[in-house]
């Protein structure tokens, strides 16, 4: 080979510098201008693994200071099964929903997958929750 290296998705690299522009304007350049819209091989892999990470769970300081005062636990198991339960919220379309757990309900914003509040499940009878649009049992 004499200095050509060949890349998918691109023609040659030049091994010299850069030539002048022409008459076609494309002398030295390297490669193939995409069509605006298109995306490379690579841009749909990295689009495909960047949508199965997840965010993190978190919680708005409202939440923690419920989950502090209200003495409930929220060990690996439990914030695993929390995330289930919003990726599933989230597969139906669900913004906010009321999450009810044996020790807890929660109430998450699933866009944000942020928990806005906590209550302990003994505190639950007669408590009505509003500004959600579905629930998860879990």
């Amino acid at each position: 080979m004499s200095g050509t290296f060949l890349y998918p998705n691109v023609t040659s690299l030049p091994t010299g510098p850069a030539q002048g522009t022409g008459a076609a304007g494309t002398e030295g350049k390297v490669g193939n201008k995409k069509p605006e819209g298109a995306s490379s091989d690579f841009d749909q892999v990295l689009s495909s693994s960047l949508d199965q990470i997840k965010a993190p769970l978190k919680f708005s300081n409202h939440a923690s200071q419920r989950l502090k005062d209200r003495n409930i636990q929220m060990d690996a198991a439990m914030m695993t099964k929390v995330n289930d339960a919003i990726d599933k919220a989230d597969a139906k379309g669900i913004d906010d929903t009321l999450i009810l757990t044996k020790d807890a309900a929660l109430i998450v914003n699933v866009k944000n997958r942020t928990v806005v509040t906590a209550m302990d499940r003994n505190s639950l009878n007669g408590n009505v929750f509003t500004n959600i649009d579905g629930a998860v049992i879990i």
